[in-house]
């Protein structure tokens, strides 16, 4: 069973406050990647006294110990999900800035394979795929070449 972040916090001895609790509701209820901006306007949706320095604060505090990640994608925003050791890509819509968490057997051992050849041991990427959507003309030819 998935630890929430609040227990992941408890075990490491980080002290639960209501605003620090606040803060993880608006991560946990998240089903995008939030910038610190979204994540302190949810989280004072719940509490409109917990402040933008708290939040940067926060989030600080749960990257350093390992509880969140945060990536900047091409967006230029610092976006925050969930630290995980389940390894996974990122295709970005170039259009709308919709973020698709992926994850590939093949590309995990194509990297694997790529950092043994060079004498490492692969324990970690960032892999971001930048895409824009299909017109309906390619996504018709791309189902014909795969019949014909």
């Amino acid at each position: 069973m998935k630890r929430t972040l609040e227990q992941l916090c408890t075990d490491i001895g980080l002290r639960m406050t209501r605003q620090r609790r606040t803060i993880i509701q608006a991560i946990e209820n998240a089903s995008d990647h939030p910038d610190a901006w979204s994540i302190y306007l949810r989280a004072g949706k719940a509490d409109p006294q917990i402040c933008l320095s708290t939040v940067y604060r926060t989030l600080r505090i749960f990257q350093n110990a390992g509880i969140l990640a945060g990536h900047r994608f091409k967006d230029g925003l610092h976006r925050f999900e969930r630290d995980s050791d389940e390894r996974h890509g990122h295709l970005i819509d170039r259009t709308t800035g919709k973020i698709i968490e992926f994850r590939d057997r093949e590309i995990e051992r194509l990297q694997s394979a790529i950092a043994e050849h060079h004498g490492y041991r692969l324990v970690g990427y960032r892999l971001e795929l930048i895409a824009t959507p299909l017109t309906l003309k390619e996504t018709a030819k791309g189902r014909e070449d795969r019949v014909g």
